[in-house]
């Protein structure tokens, strides 16, 4: 209660009416898998673009998993079904790199030496890739950037700015360095030697006699990948104490999130090494033909495919959808290509790891579960009888689609290539939920980007796989290739459909993290009033927009919160009970019309 001590005038404000609650978002998804490149384990980064994931994560091209030696299993199928997913209508993604290249040298990661300390760091200049992969195979390329000193730029030029001076003398040209500390400039000498600039006119060239150029120099630095992507940075200082200096702006650990997610690769510049050292490390260096000093950077590996592992093991599915946990809008969550991987028990563990992350309380997500490939109707019964999960749900055979690597005159390169059908599902899931609501089926809706798929599924068949609950992608004639199944992976039958998961899912964690106001509230009928209405128009509000069963307000949900829902008991441990009913829409999975003859006077 306010204080009133002083006579005046008190305005207050107040509220009338009862909390709201907005639905949460339902379409966003996170894929966890093997890329290109990418960070491994921090905290999970969304891409709305497949330029945003390849910008981040590297392209399309294939993957060199050590222990996959089929080439239609060396896809980079993450990549893939993110730009399935995006093609098909998904919005927001949230991508996890696993990796298992602990047992490459160097872990994985691509390293070369630029100044060698003989074994001392601190002496030691090193360029190494900023995660493991084969993709940060490449060269580093550096060029010497030069623009004429006078008494002018010198005066000007940052703290840790490199001066080149040549002087002739006898004929012979002679190349001296300085750089700027404290204001003067000084040479590499063991008693450094203050270059002087008294008497000289503003536009001469320093130097002293004989004098025969000056120069300001900088750095750029040009990184070419495994893949051909280049990426550039210029204007780079040789000294530590420069505002750009190549061991700050190439930081093993950046202070930049950005530039850590986007850098290929760090220059690690050890502590005794100074600007003279690195610019005779650079120019011992071999040229090639555009001028620029080259350096090779290898040992980049992407180790073996991942591995199911567990939290805490960093690289592993476990790990990194562990990660994901701490991100509430996430709603649907995948692992393309995983079905690939390894023998069928490595397989079933990684699908129990994603199963478990789904089933996870209060998580409020479904898993979307890929076949193994070259699967048939019988093994697709065998599989499903390995799952049992109303938070999941299992789709078959995979999508041939045109490979977009592919090129004219490379026959070695394949036109169409097959793909695990979760990227596909999951952005149709996004489609649908934008296009007509979470409450909608994920079903009869178009594949965009199929040419086929692995296997033609004709009607005799699903009516072996829908009973199971294996979800079906078919072509029908005349109307493309479509998702034809809604069915959750599970025996419970209050849980037959991915619709009333995904519609549960959405109503609880609306409810859950719209209702967050009543906790430590005083406990009592006005607090179970305010929670009866804030719910009430809530679902209202649902049942309005088609979402829920019945002719009225009454025929779709109830909220109850009071004495009959919650005893003496409850109220003096501090719990508020409310219980809620709603009725969802089913979807008319079968859709049956009787059909008879009649006499032409026989009546109605």
């Amino acid at each position: 209660m306010p204080e009133y001590l002083a006579p005046g005038v008190y305005v207050e404000e107040t509220s009338f009416r009862a909390k709201s609650i907005e639905g949460v978002g339902t379409s966003t998804t996170a894929f966890v898998g093997p890329t290109r490149r990418g960070p491994i384990g921090g905290t999970p980064e969304m891409v709305t673009s497949l330029p945003d994931f390849e910008r981040i994560y590297g392209g399309l091209e294939d993957l060199a998993l050590s222990d996959v030696s089929d080439p239609k299993l060396t896809l980079n199928f993450v990549a893939h079904a993110v730009r399935a997913y995006f093609d098909n209508g998904g919005s927001r993604l949230y991508v996890m790199r696993a990796c298992n290249a602990e047992s490459a040298d160097n872990g994985g990661v691509a390293v070369a030496t630029l100044v060698d300390g003989s074994g001392d760091a601190d002496a030691t200049v090193t360029v190494t890739a900023r995660a493991p992969g084969a993709a940060y195979n490449g060269t580093a390329s550096f060029r010497l950037a030069s623009r004429p000193a006078t008494v002018l730029t010198l005066g000007t030029a940052p703290e840790g700015s490199l001066l080149s001076s040549v002087v002739t003398s006898g004929g012979t040209d002679t190349e001296t360095l300085f750089v700027k500390k404290g204001g003067k400039w000084l040479d590499a000498s063991a008693t450094p030697v203050e270059l002087s600039l008294t008497g000289l006119a503003p536009g001469a060239i320093p130097g002293g006699t004989g004098a025969k150029s000056a120069e300001l120099v900088t750095l750029t630095v040009l990184f070419q990948d495994a893949g051909g992507y280049v990426q550039g940075w210029d204007g780079l200082g040789f000294d530590a104490a420069h505002p750009s200096a190549i061991g700050a702006v190439l930081a093993e650990t950046p202070h930049n999130r950005g530039d850590a997610l986007q850098n290929m690769i760090a220059v690690v510049v050890g502590g005794d090494i100074t600007a003279f050292a690195l610019y005779d490390g650079i120019s011992a260096l071999s040229k090639d033909a555009d001028g620029n000093f080259v350096l090779a950077v290898a040992g980049g590996s992407d180790g073996a495919a991942p591995i199911a592992g567990a939290e805490g093991q960093a690289g592993t599915y476990a790990d990194c959808l562990a990660l994901l946990s701490g991100l509430e809008d996430i709603s649907i969550v995948a692992t393309p290509g995983s079905s690939a991987y390894g023998d069928s028990d490595a397989r079933q563990a990684v699908q129990n790891v994603l199963i478990g992350h789904a089933e996870k309380r209060r998580s409020y997500r479904i898993a979307v579960l890929d076949c193994e490939p070259y699967q048939t109707p019988g093994d697709m019964r065998t599989a499903r009888g390995h799952i049992d999960t109303k938070y999941g749900a299992l789709y078959y055979p995979w999508v041939t689609v045109a490979n977009p690597l592919a090129r004219p005159g490379r026959d070695d390169i394949p036109k169409e290539i097959n793909l695990p059908p979760s990227g596909f599902v999951a952005g149709i899931y996004a489609r649908n939920d934008t296009q007509r609501g979470v409450y909608k089926a994920p079903a009869n809706e178009v594949v965009t980007g199929a040419l086929r798929f692995e296997s033609d599924i004709n009607f005799a068949q699903q009516e072996l796989l829908n009973p199971l609950a294996v979800n079906c992608l078919r072509y029908l004639s005349g109307r493309g290739y479509r998702l034809w199944g809604a069915r959750l992976a599970s025996s419970d039958p209050e849980w037959k459909y991915v619709s009333d998961r995904r519609y549960f899912n959405y109503l609880e964690a609306s409810i859950d993290r719209g209702t967050q106001w009543a906790v430590f509230e005083p406990n009592g009928e006005r607090l179970w009033a305010n929670v009866r209405q804030t719910i009430s128009d809530f679902l209202y509000n649902e049942w309005r927009g088609g979402a829920l069963l019945g002719s009225s307000i009454e025929e779709a949900f109830f909220v109850r919160c009071d004495r009959t829902t919650m005893t003496q008991n409850d109220l003096d441990n501090g719990r508020l009970i409310c219980l809620i009913g709603v009725a969802i829409i089913k979807p008319a999975e079968f859709v049956i019309f009787r059909i008879g003859q009649k006499t032409a006077d026989a009546r109605a």
